[in-house]
């Protein structure tokens, strides 16, 4: 971990998904992660390997999805991991919705993303 701030990476990646989640900025929110990254969207999901399938994945979230309005909480750090809490009001498909979750990263000695674990879940309506 020499060099590298996690606190400062976390920061950074929950500002990033923050503002990339609001503008659906897919490129900004992968540039977060290692080439070789695995990111675990739900629990029972097939995780997603590697950029590419990152990409792959964030840009499928996005579909159907307008006027998100994001927040994500202060990260919470130890040692090269993070927790982050977030929540979003967004239209799905013209339809309110809420989406509460937390994701869970573990950063490499860079300060990028190299494995991440989502847990969230929805709800209709704004809450």
């Amino acid at each position: 971990m020499k060099g590298m701030d996690t606190r400062a990476a976390a920061q950074r990646f929950a500002d990033t998904w923050q503002h990339g989640w609001t503008h659906h900025d897919t490129d900004a929110i992968v540039a977060l992660y290692r080439d070789d990254a695995v990111h675990i969207s739900m629990p029972f999901r097939p995780p997603h390997e590697g950029r590419a399938a990152i990409a792959d994945y964030v840009r499928w979230s996005f579909t159907g999805e307008t006027d998100p309005q994001v927040t994500f909480a202060a990260p919470l750090v130890d040692g090269d991991q993070a927790a982050i809490e977030f929540r979003v009001h967004a239209l799905d498909d013209d339809r309110p919705v809420t989406l509460a979750g937390c994701v869970l990263v573990r950063f490499d000695a860079d300060g990028l993303a190299v494995r991440t674990r989502d847990y969230w879940h929805t709800t209709d309506g704004h809450v």
